[in-house]
């Protein structure tokens, strides 16, 4: 990864991993994640997640951006994932969701520079993530930072199919 270390810190933010006293503010920001998505959301679904974030066992780890007081501004979720063709794990990018006042100011910019540095310190030789097609203002950022792949991506759905 280049040197972005040059990127102006926003005045009164800290990029710090995700602590248990984050869980009310991190539900709220999942929340607008999900809807931003157009995602069904539930108690469900945030326990299980929130759940996996807290536990040091479980792959999935998360960052935020939070200001001085105590609120979360953005988030981060990411993991490590088995890269066959290299025999070794790689970085994906869940999510990564910057409230829309907070837009356009570096913050999804240093999210992932922290994400890839936790990767940098795993061991991991690339970050992998996708985003709609239709998410022109995340788009512009990536495309800022690196290029897209050529790859297609397909979901199957396996509810769909039935029993075997």
């Amino acid at each position: 990864m280049n040197s972005r270390a040059e990127q102006p810190v926003v005045e009164g933010t800290e990029i710090r991993d995700l602590m248990p006293e984050d869980r009310q503010e991190w539900e709220s920001l999942y929340r607008h994640y999900a809807e931003f998505y157009r995602e069904p959301m539930n108690e469900n679904i945030l326990g299980r997640t929130w759940s996996w974030l807290m536990d040091a066992q479980h792959p999935l780890q998360g960052k935020v951006v939070a200001a001085v007081n105590g609120k979360l501004l953005a988030l981060a979720h990411y993991r490590p994932f088995p890269e066959p063709l290299l025999g070794k794990d790689a970085g994906f990018l869940d999510d990564l969701f910057v409230l829309p006042e907070q837009r356009g100011g570096g913050l999804g910019r240093r999210l992932i520079d922290a994400v890839a540095q936790a990767g940098q310190e795993q061991g991991w030789p690339f970050l992998r993530w996708i985003t709609a097609q239709g998410n022109a203002q995340a788009r512009c950022l990536y495309d800022g930072l690196t290029q897209a792949t050529a790859w297609v991506t397909y979901d199957l759905s396996l509810n769909d199919l039935g029993d075997a």
